[in-house]
């Protein structure tokens, strides 16, 4: 599928500005979403919006279906009667310009549980209605999350495989006697659910009513201490006791000399293909429910993938597989229709991969970062680039443009100091930058590319450094808690973006489309 002649920002709404710690779909993301409209920005993309773990990465939850209660705003459950002022006035001292996970998760969830108490105690019928409603269209994936959430939260956070063996392996007695026992907490939960669907689809329609479109990621792997895998153990590579025997990771590459070892549960593609396409379509199918365009992270996993024992420490001695390949696209498309999807094609990828995306016409993507480590040739240059492309200054795995500029991020790879260096250099002199607000140099590239969608981090807008870097893979901690201040929505930076923009034909008007 080809798309318009569009650009957009990526920013997960966790960095969103907001007095309760965190991001949420409160008032700040309907500011964002008129900063974009001022901007003349037609893309608005977010990290994956699923229930977090251990480590609070996007790409680590406990569902490919539940969304994340942390995104849930307080505010307006307090408008719901749901909350109460002085509930809303014992939010402790939060940072501004970070996500403090240790000190928010137990707060927040110990207010949001409160709110479910109160939803059961006091809702009015027409709240009864649609949130039985919400249960009975959604029961497929939502009791076996809400029990497995409430299971947890009953087993201290324990994965799953560490419960007794009747409720760990799904005994239909042990599943019926925990069902009874977590049935308040497995209400709790399914309220949160309720609310975070309820409260990001009005954003949603919010946002495409002004003419932003959401970009969706659904990382091609899920959590092993997940309910999709606790409830779907035959789709995945697990033995008797639920643990895994081969898991995901990358060979050696640019990044690591030892690859990176993911450990994440791998499909049974080929012994359980039907029932794993069925899932996938389900998956896909939700999150287009939230979303309007899907990137699916690691697409050359679907040609083939590196397979690792469980037992390694790294990933190096593993070997690739092939993957379900061009049958799963002819099945979704089938299922779902025309697929409005990014592939994610970054690192080492094969002519076999290029083939499979090019077959089913969907657009690759393409890191301005990622061009200058040779010469001219290097096929990440806007030079090279065609229409049916994402184009990135970077992503939430990059440095900022500024950190990289500066150099603070060059021991994150493979390359000597010599090497990063002359990369940097290849960079300023590609785009003429010349030392003054280098970053928007490579926002002019990307924007003035022939590709059709292009795409910059807020972080890069801002023009901030290291210290604003959402992820640095491979570092166990410190990931994923830069936030924006409230100020930083500036009409001055809406005005540049919009200048952009419009100089180089992205907004829909200018593509026959839009008001």
């Amino acid at each position: 599928m080809e798309f318009k002649r569009t650009s957009g920002i990526l920013l997960h709404p966790t960095s969103l500005p907001g007095r309760f710690g965190i991001g949420d779909i409160g008032s700040s993301a309907y500011q964002f979403v008129d900063f974009l409209c001022e901007a003349r920005q037609s893309l608005w993309q977010v990290l994956p919006l699923g229930h977090t773990g251990f480590g609070d990465s996007p790409y680590q939850s406990f569902s490919a279906f539940a969304g994340n209660p942390l995104l849930i705003n307080l505010e307006q459950l307090a408008e719901w009667n749901f909350l109460t002022d002085d509930d809303l006035a014992s939010a402790p001292v939060f940072p501004k310009t970070k996500v403090d996970f240790g000190q928010l998760i137990p707060w927040k969830h110990d207010l949001l549980s409160r709110a479910a108490r109160r939803f059961s105690n006091q809702a009015s019928d027409e709240w009864r209605e649609s949130f039985s409603n919400f249960c009975s269209q959604n029961g497929w994936w939502l009791e076996d999350y809400a029990l497995f959430i409430s299971l947890k939260e009953a087993h201290e956070g324990a994965v799953w495989t560490k419960w007794e063996q009747g409720v760990a392996l799904r005994e239909p007695q042990a599943l019926s006697s925990w069902r009874e026992r977590l049935s308040d907490r497995m209400q709790a939960a399914k309220f949160k659910q309720f609310m975070f669907a309820r409260q990001w689809r009005h954003l949603k329609q919010y946002a495409n009513q002004n003419g932003i479109q959401i970009v969706g990621d659904i990382p091609i792997y899920v959590a092993h201490d997940s309910a999709d895998v606790w409830a779907n153990r035959p789709l995945f590579f697990l033995d008797e006791a639920g643990d895994s025997t081969v898991v995901a990771g990358v060979p050696p590459d640019y990044f690591s000399e030892t690859g990176q070892l993911w450990g994440n549960p791998l499909y049974r593609w080929e012994e359980q293909r039907d029932r794993v396409f069925q899932w996938w379509t389900a998956r896909v199918r939700e999150t287009l429910k939230d979303v309007d365009i899907v990137r699916i992270d690691h697409f050359r996993g679907f040609e083939s993938y590196w397979e690792v024992p469980a037992s390694e420490e790294t990933a190096i001695n593993g070997r690739w597989v092939p993957g379900p390949g061009a049958a799963f696209f002819d099945h979704l498309g089938g299922e779902l229709g025309d697929l409005p999807i990014i592939a994610e094609n970054l690192g080492v990828i094969t002519d076999e991969v290029e083939a499979l995306r090019n077959h089913f016409e969907l657009p690759g993507m393409a890191i301005i970062q990622f061009a200058f480590g040779s010469d001219a040739t290097n096929t990440s240059l806007p030079h090279h680039y065609v229409r049916n492309l994402a184009a990135y200054t970077g992503t939430h795995d990059n440095d900022t443009i500024v950190g990289w500029l500066n150099g603070a991020g060059r021991d994150d790879s493979t390359r000597s100091v010599e090497e990063a260096n002359r990369e940097i250099e290849f960079a300023r002199r590609y785009v003429k930058a010349n030392g003054d607000e280098e970053q928007w140099d490579f926002i002019r590239a990307v924007t003035a590319s022939v590709a059709n969608i292009a795409v910059f981090p807020m972080q890069d807008v801002l023009g901030l450094g290291t210290e604003a870097r959402m992820n640095q893979p491979g570092r166990a901690t410190d990931n994923w808690l830069w936030r924006m201040d409230a100020e930083q929505f500036d009409s001055e930076l809406a005005s540049r973006l919009r200048e952009l923009t419009e100089l180089y034909g992205r907004h829909p008007q200018q593509n026959g489309d839009g008001d």
